[in-house]
């Protein structure tokens, strides 16, 4: 089967062997697979230290092909999946901190995202792996993982769902796909979102009032000068959710508007279960629309898809395997 691979940091698509079901759990025909901003940072850091093992892809949607499960899948299943899942025993996990829990960062899907096929084990079927309506189109579907994300994030800033949430005012810096999705997703959440963005074309996509100041401000935008403007834009006595990497993290937040000012500082890196089953329920009833976010590029093409993100000339990159 075609894998894509990094070798010596350059992107390679291979030929590899067909993951074999070894234990219980299923095959996965790749129908397509989101690029991630992740997978971008991965590639710059593979370009410096080219010996890094790097798994490269993982918003999977796919068909079952082979199962063996306790679970309520079938061969011929449209599926979309996380690729972790905690183990709900240990310390990280009783105190909800699932994405820091060890098992969590061991499990994976085999071999990545953007293969013909993928190996998933039972816990994956069990905890991460969700039935998309066939209403959706398959790019929509692959926005399972990314969307679980931000659902994380607007937990982690103190909002339940099913709760009137709309006294509280959010701003979200940085509009590109993630970004996008944590308005959704703020909204959903009946939180009054507002976004900002330098890029006039993505400004658009949400309202921003320069005059006014946020209950919690949400760092989508992978820059340390986007802190400038979290500190500028939060209350006092305000939440600012860490919901991205930096190149350089020289300049970070300064103590004393943090002690003074009675802020919170809050991160926010990947998902619970709950986030993707609430995240299946969002896209599956489409109470969050993403639809017509996604240029689809083939795999053959992976290289030119990162080049075309790393320069903002597409905004969402689907990868059709």
């Amino acid at each position: 089967m075609k894998c894509a691979k990094l070798v010596e940091g350059e992107i390679k698509i291979i030929e590899t062997e067909v993951p074999k079901l070894t234990s219980k759990g299923a095959i996965i025909k790749v129908i397509g697979c989101g690029l991630c901003g992740s997978d971008l940072v991965k590639i710059k850091h593979a370009k410096l230290n080219p010996d890094t093992e790097v798994v490269l892809g993982h918003e999977v949607v796919g068909e079952i092909v082979q199962i063996d499960s306790q679970c309520d899948f079938k061969v011929g299943d449209i599926v979309a999946l996380g690729h972790h899942y905690p183990c709900f025993e240990c310390e990280y996990c009783k105190n909800e901190s699932y994405s820091m829990c060890r098992t969590f960062k061991r499990s994976n899907i085999y071999p990545a995202g953007f293969c013909e096929y993928i190996r998933v084990d039972e816990n994956h079927l069990k905890y991460t792996v969700y039935k998309m309506n066939k209403d959706l189109t398959y790019d929509e579907m692959a926005f399972l993982e990314p969307l679980s994300c931000c659902i994380r994030a607007v937990r982690r800033a103190g909002f339940k769902y099913g709760e009137d949430n709309s006294k509280y005012s959010s701003l979200v810096i940085g509009l590109g796909s993630i970004g996008y999705l944590m308005t959704k997703a703020l909204s959903a959440f009946k939180v009054s979102a507002y976004g900002f963005d330098l890029m006039p074309e993505r400004a658009r996509l949400a309202n921003f009032n320069l005059n006014k100041k946020y209950d919690c401000v949400f760092l989508t935008a992978g820059s340390s000068r986007a802190i400038e403007s979290a500190l500028k834009y939060v209350i006092d006595g305000g939440k600012i959710i860490v919901f991205s990497s930096v190149e350089n993290d020289l300049k970070g937040f300064n103590n004393n508007d943090i002690y003074y000012r009675e802020l919170s500082v809050i991160a926010s890196y990947s998902p619970a279960p709950c986030d993707i089953k609430l995240s299946a329920d969002f896209l599956n009833s489409k109470k969050i629309n993403v639809e017509g976010l996604s240029k689809y590029y083939p795999l053959d093409n992976l290289a030119l898809a990162v080049d075309d993100s790393f320069n903002n000339k597409t905004y969402k990159a689907y990868i059709k395997i």
